[in-house]
């Protein structure tokens, strides 16, 4: 009962929470003091080189192991012939997030840039030299790149265990009742993970127990496999990852290559280090796959939705199954009577895809906000008009309440922010004082709201300080600065007297890093390990005569700025400090497990919500486009600290710019190879494309989602830009591309 009353008085009168405090680990990154897994040089350390596949389909027939192994510096060469085995068939998934890896299991090629050997040297110069001589020769097979060649077929399931198909009501019978159908097709390209720190490990062993320094989303998850792999109680393997340099859902993945360092380690016992180079992410490591989409809306005389049919393509990788949930975008956001998602599979000879930031709504939302922009068009209507006619009250199909849905307000705020109400209707009618034109596009953007389950602990020291524990990460979106700002809160004092320890896995578990789900989930956890440790300080106090809060068991008390007070009387009142004291106690330990009700997230639809709006401005003559303007607006809950979400907004933006306009790998059909796995010609957006970026947040109380009121903010930004850029275009020019990203030759037509 107390336990409770605290929980209720914090929540009304802590402060710490909602302020924009600047990121706790931001001096240590400036000055250059934060240590990322591949500054870690143990004593006796190896350097490690994967060969990789130049071919995407074929085998190896020959390596010339005896050229690399004489190269002076050069300790081992690893290839099928001597791989040691491993306890976990690495063909075999291994749930949640398991893949199939390659790790030398035969010399088969199954991709372009696949290990075919791993070379360990005393430097990296020489693993380097030792890797480009093994002159690998192969017997190559076509590569299948395409629909045109690729291997067809129906997935059991998308993304991680969704059904590959969802239906409400009969479609076919709404598009043949619809006054109009629209129709299209749209393709969304390769995408690859590009973040500032490539994937890296340094692995040491110490007889059967592990310790690995590498970047990691999912601390507990990756423990629990690498000691299936190797055969080892989850308990010896221990993983520190304090610092990542971006991660985008692929650090939660394993990969082959941290597979085959840890092998090399264990074989010649000693640390080794692997870090790949940037062309060599292009492959391993998770990418989003490719889609090909089709999308029929029908509406009515009026412009109401009578079917909405989202059908995808998605790319595979030869062996294993990741398949992007994209027609599921269509599932939450429009109302509709008829909704149907599938989703059909291709097989190619490319890497595995994977998780990449918001996997499936990226994709799914590019094409369906350029659909109801086509949609919209044929009605004759405003894209805004027409997407505020088909706001949905409740989720469209299953009519489950949502948990908090602030969309409309998004809507008004960010369309009078841009001035959207100066919007003509046709296209090519706005030109700047230089002659471009001007044109003026909308997207809705909308997340879902994950919790994984996650613990902590918290403890009040003696000197009035705090300390909060959880192996939670901080992949540069500010979570250490967040994290304790909530458990400060919940532990009624400033976030400076709050020390953090996360980022090693010897810590409670802070679940995953991923999904925008980690500050409700790891959040949470803390606040209630916070809650626990003022509990029992409140026990210790109110049962000593000698407190001034003697008694108050049934009164209860309020923890504020170090100290509780009774809360019938709030000039009653101890510091944290005295209780300990006078009880003879160093600290107090509170501990806690958070995780959702899986009765109220059944009842319930939860989803972040939002809408974006973009000015481009286009060269009539060269085709030339540049974003000059976004101005986005989301409703996520409760937010912890404006400034890391305004930050994680833009960031979306960005990418959603990147997406529409310049990301795109490119692979030669005749080799299967992807031609730009650089950062010279993998375009990404630089200062000079986004001129003017602009992030509203919306107030949104949600009582459901979690007991914070959290919702996630990383990935939403990226659904609505993709499409309201695109649909800017369109506006601007007239010409409606429907493939990604748009070039300036889509727009160069009579």
């Amino acid at each position: 009962m107390l336990h409770e009353t605290v929980l209720r008085q914090h929540a009304r009168h802590g402060s710490n929470a909602g302020q924009p405090l600047t990121r706790r680990d931001g001096v240590l990154k400036v000055t250059g003091r934060a240590t990322y897994a591949a500054d870690n040089h143990p004593e006796g350390m190896l350097y490690a080189v994967t060969a990789v596949s130049r071919i995407a389909r074929g085998r190896v027939t020959a390596l010339d192991v005896d050229a690399a192994r004489a190269h002076p510096g050069v300790v081992e060469v690893i290839t099928p012939a001597n791989r040691p085995p491993l306890a976990h068939d690495p063909d075999e998934k291994m749930p949640p997030f398991g893949f199939r890896v390659e790790v030398l299991q035969d010399d088969s090629v199954r991709y372009v840039n696949q290990p075919i050997a791993l070379v360990v040297a005393e430097t990296l110069e020489a693993a380097t030299e030792g890797a480009a001589l093994l002159n690998p020769q192969y017997e190559a097979e076509s590569a299948r790149t395409g629909p045109h060649n690729g291997e067809h077929f129906a997935p059991p399931a998308i993304g991680v265990g969704a059904p590959p198909r969802t239906a409400h009501g009969d479609v076919e019978a709404g598009l043949a009742a619809a006054a109009r159908v629209t129709e299209a097709e749209y393709v969304t390209p390769p995408q690859y993970h590009n973040a500032m720190e490539p994937h890296a490990v340094v692995a040491q062993w110490d007889g059967d127990r592990l310790t690995l320094d590498m970047p990691n989303q999912a601390l507990a998850l990756s423990c629990a496999s690498y000691a299936a792999y190797f055969g080892i109680p989850v308990e010896n393997v221990v993983i520190r990852s304090p610092f990542l340099g971006g991660g985008f859902g692929s650090k939660a993945i394993l990969n082959g290559p941290h597979i085959l360092a840890i092998v090399a380690a264990r074989m010649l016992n000693r640390p080794v280090k692997l870090a790949l180079t940037r062309t060599q992410m292009y492959g391993p490591v998770g990418h989003r796959g490719r889609t090909w989409q089709k999308l029929r809306i029908g509406t009515d005389s009026d412009g109401r939705l009578t079917a909405l049919h989202h059908h995808a393509l998605c790319a595979t990788s030869s062996f294993d199954e990741f398949i992007e949930p994209a027609a599921n975008a269509s599932l939450p956001l429009y109302a509709s009577p008829a909704i149907l998602s599938e989703h059909e599979a291709l097989r190619l000879d490319i890497g595995t895809p994977g998780p990449m930031r918001a996997p499936g709504e990226a994709s799914g939302s590019a094409a369906l906000e350029v659909a109801m922009d086509e949609a919209a068009e044929a009605c004759g209507m405003d894209p805004l008009a027409f997407r505020q006619a088909n706001y949905a009250e409740t989720e469209p199909g299953t009519g489950r309440p949502f948990s908090s849905k602030a969309l409309r307000e998004c809507y008004t705020e960010g369309a009078k922010r841009f001035g959207w109400s100066r919007r003509p209707l046709a296209p090519r009618t706005m030109r700047d004082e230089n002659g471009l034109l001007v044109g003026w596009g909308m997207g809705t953007a909308v997340f879902h709201c994950p919790h994984f389950p996650a613990q902590a602990r918290a403890t009040l020291r003696a000197d009035g300080s705090a300390l909060v524990e959880t192996a939670g990460a901080d992949m540069g979106q500010g979570a250490w600065t967040a994290l304790a700002q909530i458990a400060a809160e919940a532990l009624g004092l400033e976030p400076d007297q709050v020390e953090l320890r996360s980022g090693i896995s010897t810590l409670p578990d802070g679940g995953i890093a991923g999904g925008s789900g980690h500050t409700a989930s790891a959040g949470l956890a803390l606040h209630n390990a916070g809650d626990d440790a003022i509990a029992r300080l409140a026990e210790i106090a109110v049962a000593d005569p000698a407190s001034p809060l003697f008694g108050a068991g049934n009164i209860g008390v309020v923890a504020r700025n170090g100290r509780l007070h009774r809360r019938d009387d709030e000039g009653r009142s101890e510091s944290y400090s005295d209780i300990l004291a006078r009880a003879d106690r160093s600290e107090v330990i509170g501990t806690a497990k958070a995780a959702r009700d899986p009765a109220v997230a059944e009842a319930h639809a939860m989803f972040s919500h939002g809408a974006v709006f973009a000015e481009v401005k286009v060269d009539p003559d060269l085709g030339q486009v540049r974003v000059s303007r976004l101005v986005g607006a989301f409703a996520a809950g409760r937010i912890i600290n404006p400034r890391l979400v305004r930050s994680q907004y833009f960031g979306g933006m960005i990418w959603g710019l990147s997406f529409a306009l310049q990301e795109e790998a490119i692979t030669d059909r005749r080799t299967g190879r992807i031609m730009n796995a650089d950062l010279a010609e993998y375009h990404v957006p630089v200062n000079a494309d986004v001129p003017s970026l602009d992030a509203i947040l919306v107030p949104e109380d949600d009582l459901y989602v979690n007991p914070l009121g959290v919702k996630g903010v990383g990935e939403i930004g990226i659904t609505g830009t993709v499409g309201a850029i695109a649909n800017a275009v369109w506006h601007a020019t007239g010409v409606r591309v429907r493939r990604f990203p748009i070039r300036i030759e889509d727009l160069l037509v009579n």
